[in-house]
Protein backbone atom coordinates (compact mmCIF):
# COMPACT_ATOMS: atom_id res chain seq x y z
CA UNK A 1 0.00 0.00 0.00
CA UNK A 2 2.93 2.58 -0.07
CA UNK A 3 2.24 3.87 -3.39
CA UNK A 4 -1.26 4.98 -2.29
CA UNK A 5 -2.30 7.84 -0.16
CA UNK A 6 -4.61 6.85 2.33
CA UNK A 7 -7.48 8.64 4.77
CA UNK A 8 -7.62 7.61 8.63
CA UNK A 9 -11.16 8.30 9.78
CA UNK A 10 -13.32 7.24 12.22
CA UNK A 11 -16.98 6.63 12.41
CA UNK A 12 -19.66 6.56 15.44
CA UNK A 13 -21.89 4.51 16.62
CA UNK A 14 -22.93 5.66 20.07
CA UNK A 15 -20.61 5.13 22.12
CA UNK A 16 -18.45 2.52 19.81
CA UNK A 17 -15.76 4.13 17.70
CA UNK A 18 -14.65 2.85 14.59
CA UNK A 19 -10.86 3.68 13.25
CA UNK A 20 -10.37 3.54 9.64
CA UNK A 21 -7.84 3.44 7.43
CA UNK A 22 -8.92 3.98 3.90
CA UNK A 23 -8.17 5.23 -0.02
CA UNK A 24 -7.33 8.72 0.07
CA UNK A 25 -10.14 9.02 -2.74
CA UNK A 26 -11.74 7.01 -5.65
CA UNK A 27 -8.64 8.49 -8.25
CA UNK A 28 -6.44 6.10 -6.01
CA UNK A 29 -5.16 2.58 -7.70
CA UNK A 30 -1.87 0.70 -7.44
CA UNK A 31 -1.75 -2.64 -9.55
CA UNK A 32 2.36 -2.93 -10.93
CA UNK A 33 2.09 -6.71 -10.91
CA UNK A 34 -1.50 -6.94 -12.74
CA UNK A 35 -3.09 -8.44 -9.98
CA UNK A 36 -6.32 -7.08 -10.35
CA UNK A 37 -6.06 -6.72 -13.98
CA UNK A 38 -5.85 -10.26 -13.80
CA UNK A 39 -9.03 -10.61 -11.90
CA UNK A 40 -10.30 -8.96 -14.22
CA UNK A 41 -10.56 -5.74 -12.04
CA UNK A 42 -9.75 -2.48 -14.58
CA UNK A 43 -8.38 0.60 -12.97
CA UNK A 44 -11.35 2.52 -13.45
CA UNK A 45 -13.11 0.11 -10.65
CA UNK A 46 -9.90 -0.78 -8.74
CA UNK A 47 -10.03 1.82 -5.94
CA UNK A 48 -14.31 0.81 -5.78
CA UNK A 49 -13.89 -0.96 -2.86
CA UNK A 50 -11.76 1.06 -0.55
CA UNK A 51 -13.43 3.93 0.48
CA UNK A 52 -16.68 4.38 2.76
CA UNK A 53 -19.91 4.04 0.41
CA UNK A 54 -23.34 5.71 1.93
CA UNK A 55 -24.65 2.17 1.52
CA UNK A 56 -21.92 0.40 3.73
CA UNK A 57 -22.96 3.19 6.59
CA UNK A 58 -26.23 2.10 6.34
CA UNK A 59 -25.71 -1.26 7.19
CA UNK A 60 -23.03 -0.62 9.82
CA UNK A 61 -25.62 1.55 11.86
CA UNK A 62 -28.56 -0.74 10.62
CA UNK A 63 -26.55 -3.83 12.27
CA UNK A 64 -25.38 -1.95 14.78
CA UNK A 65 -28.11 -3.09 17.50
CA UNK A 66 -29.57 -6.15 14.93
CA UNK A 67 -29.60 -8.94 17.24
CA UNK A 68 -26.43 -11.37 16.14
CA UNK A 69 -25.75 -13.37 19.33
CA UNK A 70 -24.36 -16.70 18.73
CA UNK A 71 -25.00 -16.40 15.07
CA UNK A 72 -22.18 -17.24 12.39
CA UNK A 73 -22.26 -13.93 9.92
CA UNK A 74 -21.21 -13.46 6.53
CA UNK A 75 -20.49 -10.17 4.81
CA UNK A 76 -20.20 -10.72 1.20
CA UNK A 77 -18.33 -8.33 -0.68
CA UNK A 78 -17.05 -6.25 2.27
CA UNK A 79 -14.90 -3.84 0.95
CA UNK A 80 -13.37 -1.69 3.53
CA UNK A 81 -15.48 -3.79 6.09
CA UNK A 82 -16.97 -1.13 8.35
CA UNK A 83 -19.60 -3.74 9.80
CA UNK A 84 -17.54 -6.98 9.95
CA UNK A 85 -15.50 -4.07 11.89
CA UNK A 86 -18.29 -3.02 13.23
CA UNK A 87 -19.46 -6.90 14.60
CA UNK A 88 -15.93 -7.95 15.42
CA UNK A 89 -15.79 -5.48 17.90
CA UNK A 90 -19.06 -6.28 19.65
CA UNK A 91 -17.71 -10.00 19.74
CA UNK A 92 -19.64 -11.67 16.80
CA UNK A 93 -18.68 -14.63 14.94
CA UNK A 94 -18.28 -12.36 11.53
CA UNK A 95 -16.21 -13.97 8.49
CA UNK A 96 -15.83 -11.19 5.42
CA UNK A 97 -15.55 -11.55 2.21
CA UNK A 98 -14.49 -9.53 -1.44
CA UNK A 99 -13.05 -10.60 -4.44
CA UNK A 100 -10.22 -7.42 -4.65
CA UNK A 101 -7.16 -8.48 -3.95
CA UNK A 102 -5.73 -6.08 -1.53
CA UNK A 103 -9.21 -6.01 0.76
CA UNK A 104 -7.80 -8.28 2.71
CA UNK A 105 -5.05 -6.38 3.83
CA UNK A 106 -6.53 -3.44 5.09
CA UNK A 107 -9.28 -4.92 6.69
CA UNK A 108 -5.60 -6.53 8.89
CA UNK A 109 -4.62 -3.29 9.18
CA UNK A 110 -8.30 -1.60 10.69
CA UNK A 111 -8.63 -4.92 12.64
CA UNK A 112 -5.66 -4.04 14.49
CA UNK A 113 -6.35 -0.26 14.28
CA UNK A 114 -9.29 -0.88 16.59
CA UNK A 115 -7.24 -3.55 18.83
CA UNK A 116 -9.64 -6.15 18.09
CA UNK A 117 -8.74 -10.02 17.18
CA UNK A 118 -8.09 -10.51 13.45
CA UNK A 119 -11.34 -11.18 11.24
CA UNK A 120 -11.62 -14.68 9.34
CA UNK A 121 -11.58 -13.48 5.34
CA UNK A 122 -11.73 -15.05 2.31
CA UNK A 123 -11.39 -13.87 -1.03
CA UNK A 124 -14.31 -15.34 -2.87
CA UNK A 125 -15.44 -15.30 -6.80
CA UNK A 126 -19.53 -15.45 -6.68
CA UNK A 127 -19.02 -17.66 -9.95
CA UNK A 128 -16.18 -20.07 -8.17
CA UNK A 129 -17.80 -23.89 -7.82
CA UNK A 130 -16.62 -23.99 -4.52
CA UNK A 131 -14.99 -22.43 -1.23
CA UNK A 132 -14.10 -23.17 2.38
CA UNK A 133 -16.49 -20.80 3.91
CA UNK A 134 -19.52 -23.06 4.79
CA UNK A 135 -23.24 -22.01 6.08
CA UNK A 136 -24.19 -19.10 8.10
CA UNK A 137 -27.37 -17.72 9.91
CA UNK A 138 -27.20 -14.34 8.76
CA UNK A 139 -25.60 -13.00 5.64
CA UNK A 140 -24.82 -9.11 5.09
CA UNK A 141 -23.50 -6.50 2.31
CA UNK A 142 -24.03 -3.61 0.76
CA UNK A 143 -24.28 -2.23 -3.00
CA UNK A 144 -23.33 -5.27 -4.31
CA UNK A 145 -25.90 -5.47 -7.51
CA UNK A 146 -24.00 -3.02 -9.93
CA UNK A 147 -25.00 -5.30 -13.00
CA UNK A 148 -27.47 -7.67 -14.01
CA UNK A 149 -25.29 -10.74 -14.11
CA UNK A 150 -25.03 -10.10 -10.56
CA UNK A 151 -28.72 -11.14 -9.59
CA UNK A 152 -28.27 -14.65 -10.27
CA UNK A 153 -24.39 -14.79 -9.09
CA UNK A 154 -25.23 -13.14 -5.97
CA UNK A 155 -28.10 -15.02 -5.03
CA UNK A 156 -26.61 -18.36 -6.13
CA UNK A 157 -23.97 -17.45 -4.04
CA UNK A 158 -25.98 -16.59 -0.91
CA UNK A 159 -28.06 -19.94 -1.40
CA UNK A 160 -25.27 -22.11 -1.55
CA UNK A 161 -23.93 -20.38 1.86
CA UNK A 162 -26.87 -20.02 3.37
CA UNK A 163 -28.74 -22.51 6.20
CA UNK A 164 -31.69 -23.83 6.16
CA UNK A 165 -32.93 -21.07 8.48
CA UNK A 166 -31.25 -17.94 7.44
CA UNK A 167 -31.83 -14.30 7.54
CA UNK A 168 -29.96 -12.32 4.75
CA UNK A 169 -29.77 -8.47 5.18
CA UNK A 170 -28.76 -6.35 1.56
CA UNK A 171 -28.34 -2.71 1.76
CA UNK A 172 -29.32 -1.38 -2.29
CA UNK A 173 -28.74 2.33 -3.19
CA UNK A 174 -31.62 2.33 -6.02
CA UNK A 175 -29.50 0.73 -9.16
CA UNK A 176 -32.74 -0.59 -10.37
CA UNK A 177 -32.37 -4.52 -9.26
CA UNK A 178 -33.96 -4.74 -5.73
CA UNK A 179 -36.85 -6.36 -7.47
CA UNK A 180 -35.47 -9.01 -9.46
CA UNK A 181 -32.69 -9.99 -6.45
CA UNK A 182 -36.49 -10.41 -4.55
CA UNK A 183 -38.17 -12.68 -6.91
CA UNK A 184 -34.45 -15.06 -7.03
CA UNK A 185 -34.44 -15.53 -3.19
CA UNK A 186 -37.91 -15.91 -3.12
CA UNK A 187 -37.39 -18.96 -5.26
CA UNK A 188 -34.61 -20.12 -3.12
CA UNK A 189 -37.55 -20.07 -0.04
CA UNK A 190 -36.88 -16.86 1.06
CA UNK A 191 -39.57 -14.06 2.52
CA UNK A 192 -38.77 -10.63 1.37
CA UNK A 193 -39.23 -7.48 2.95
CA UNK A 194 -37.94 -3.92 1.62
CA UNK A 195 -37.47 -0.67 3.99
CA UNK A 196 -36.49 2.67 3.70
CA UNK A 197 -34.05 3.08 6.41
CA UNK A 198 -34.30 6.21 9.45
CA UNK A 199 -32.15 8.69 11.38
CA UNK A 200 -29.96 8.36 8.72
CA UNK A 201 -28.28 11.78 9.83
CA UNK A 202 -24.96 10.29 9.97
CA UNK A 203 -25.18 10.72 6.03
CA UNK A 204 -24.60 13.99 3.76
CA UNK A 205 -27.31 13.37 1.38
CA UNK A 206 -30.45 11.93 1.65
CA UNK A 207 -30.67 8.16 1.13
CA UNK A 208 -32.51 7.32 -2.15
CA UNK A 209 -31.76 3.37 -1.41
CA UNK A 210 -33.85 0.67 0.74
CA UNK A 211 -32.45 -2.17 2.91
CA UNK A 212 -33.55 -5.85 1.79
CA UNK A 213 -34.20 -8.45 4.08
CA UNK A 214 -34.91 -12.01 3.13
CA UNK A 215 -35.51 -15.04 5.78
CA UNK A 216 -36.69 -18.77 5.76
Amino acid sequence: MTNLRLRYQTVEFGKTDIHLCTLRNKQEFDDPTGVAENLGISSATWPIFGVIWPSSLVLAHFIFDYETDSKRILEVGCGMALSSLLLNKQCADITATDYHPEAQKFLHRNALLNGTKAIVFEQTDWAAKSDDLGVFDLIIGSDLLYEDSHIDLLSSFIEVHSKPTCEVIIVDPGRGRKSKLSSRMIEFGFTSTHQKPTHTGYLDKEFKGHILKFAR
